[in-house]
């Protein structure tokens, strides 16, 4: 673990910042589990109260710490198919949940039953942002004449990604062969949005 740099006391923004890379770094050397209180409060050179006035338990800041991490734009597909466009965000996801970065999504759903807050907290961070590329491609394909406009639900949206997390989750495999995506794909995706009568 590096040593914090001395510094100026930091305030707010700062602070708040200096945190929250502390415990972004703590993710990726400790993975969740690995991430305390006490490791990012040394890391970041502050105290635990003041992480705490922040982030009110371990799950609030891990979680925000992820989203630290993971938020990049994302450039969504669009070949004008959606079969192509659902296959291969659906792809990028895999590749995702099977890098380090997913490794340490995989962690902190892996505490859901010891840390109840971490579903909450996940909920929280995610909103709709879950569902937004999803919902996207969707509505390309919508205005396409390629869906019908009956199937535009979040829930309907992002059963692929929810399918990919139940491989991961229950199966526990370091990633899911590309004829299991394809299978989601064809089988349940698009017979599912299909079915939905205007």
């Amino acid at each position: 673990m590096t040593e914090p740099a001395k510094s100026a006391r930091r305030r707010g923004p700062a602070l708040e910042q200096a945190i929250l890379r502390a415990a972004a770094d703590e993710l990726l050397e400790s993975g969740y589990p690995g991430m305390t209180m006490d490791s990012v409060a040394k890391r970041a050179g502050t105290n635990k109260n003041a992480i705490y006035r922040r982030w009110p338990h371990r799950p609030a800041l891990g979680v925000a710490a992820y989203k630290l991490l993971t938020t990049t734009a994302l450039d969504l597909p669009d070949t004008g198919d959606l079969r192509t466009d659902a296959l291969e965000l659906l792809r990028r996801a895999n590749s995702h949940l099977a890098s380090p970065l997913g490794e340490i999504l995989r962690s902190l759903l892996s505490q859901l039953t010891q840390e109840p807050e971490l579903l909450a907290q996940l909920r929280e961070q995610s909103g709709t942002d879950g569902a937004r590329p999803w919902l996207t491609i969707l509505d390309r394909a919508i205005a396409r004449g390629q869906a019908p406009a009956a199937a535009r639900h979040p829930r309907t949206a992002t059963v692929p990604i929810d399918l990919l997390r139940n491989e991961f989750v229950t199966r526990g495999v370091p990633t899911v062969p590309d004829e299991i995506l394809t299978e989601i794909i064809d089988t349940i995706y698009l017979p599912l949005l299909r079915g939905y009568r205007p």
